[in-house]
């Protein structure tokens, strides 16, 4: 009788409650992978957009590697890394990495951040994400979501200024933090976030290509709001070199960097070297959002407001409270559960 398998891993097709419009594109469904170890033992997740250019073969060579692993799996968290190597893409090893912790954290019944000494995680409100659409439409996506108290406005149109001042006449209390997705060069960022400035930001997130750095230094250097880098952060390397152009922050992504012990390692480094640190996600399902939920100890801002924008999603996990305030399941690992609705052979 054939031995199960070690591990399997199962394409979904997520729908989006709206289309989703960024700088990059538009799209009304996402795909994520659900990767789950032999007998449920542990769960991860690998999703990244179309735009970073990952097709799925790329995603699954690291998994069909990973069943025939020569060496079991590791019982302790710091053996992670070195069981997976850091060949293949990131969101991939971040599907692997986020299993494996969860296998360990259910072995020793404690929840991810109490297994890896983090700080209690915190009720922090998540900001809420608004497509790039006309002005009109998008103020009136404000106004549908009233408790919301922060809004994330997707820019890198002809119409930027007018969405802000639209947004901001239809939400004059909302807390407001815009996000470029790397749509303009250096000297258009500067005077587009100048125009801006009047309708008080929070935060600009990666106004530039994510391989200009020191692009992004140099609209740091001439706005007076922090710049948060997201796509230009990848590595411990690219926190080194963003801090040494004087940005203010980075958004750290698990399917960016590999999963939660490279993330981990960004964190840390990021604090040392005084950087404000956002919590962020693609558009994941719960199962992902979970766990980087367990590291809101660490931040200064939170970003995973995923599970709102999807309309189907198969994971319960992180809830969310009606001022948009994350909370963690009382639950062993990440601490995902499938809903009821879903059927796994789907």
């Amino acid at each position: 009788m054939p031995s199960q398998p070690r591990l399997t891993w199962q394409k979904l097709t997520l729908q989006l409650q709206n289309p989703f419009r960024v700088s990059y594109g538009v799209s009304a469904t996402r795909h994520a992978f659900w990767l789950r170890l032999a007998d449920d033992a542990g769960w991860g997740e690998g999703t990244i957009p179309p735009y970073y250019g990952i097709p799925d073969e790329a995603m699954t060579a690291v998994w069909q590697t990973a069943a025939h692993h020569p060496d079991p799996f590791p019982d302790d968290p710091a053996q992670i890394p070195a069981w997976i190597s850091d060949d293949g893409p990131a969101p991939a090893r971040c599907a692997l990495d986020l299993a494996l912790h969860d296998r360990i954290g259910r072995l020793h019944q404690q929840p991810l951040h109490q297994l890896l000494g983090l700080p209690p995680p915190q009720p922090l409100p998540t900001s809420f994400t608004i497509g790039l659409d006309t002005p009109e439409a998008m103020a009136e996506m404000a106004r549908q979501i009233p408790h919301a108290p922060i809004i994330k406005v997707k820019l890198g149109s002809d119409d930027d200024v007018a969405i802000i001042a639209a947004i901001r006449a239809a939400r004059p209390d909302v807390k407001l933090r815009v996000d470029a997705n790397a749509a303009w060069d250096p000297d258009t960022a500067v005077r587009r976030i100048t125009a801006l400035l009047p309708y008080d930001l929070e935060m600009v997130e990666q106004p530039t290509p994510k391989e200009d750095i020191a692009g992004m230094g140099f609209v740091q250097a001439r706005v007076d709001v922090p710049i948060v880098a997201d796509e230009s952060v990848q590595s411990l390397a690219d926190v080194e070199a963003l801090t040494a152009v004087g940005v203010q922050g980075i958004n750290l992504k698990l399917m960016k960097v590999g999963g939660l012990a490279p993330g981990l390692q960004i964190a840390r480094r990021a604090r040392d070297l005084g950087l404000r640190l956002m919590l962020g996600c693609m558009v994941e399902t719960s199962l992902g959002v979970t766990a980087m939920a367990h590291l809101t100890g660490l931040a200064d801002w939170i970003d995973l407001d995923a599970p709102l924008l999807i309309a189907n999603d198969p994971f319960a996990g992180v809830q969310y409270d009606e001022s948009y305030r994350l909370h963690l399941p009382q639950r062993a690992g990440i601490g995902a559960v499938l809903e009821d609705w879903f059927n796994p052979g789907d």
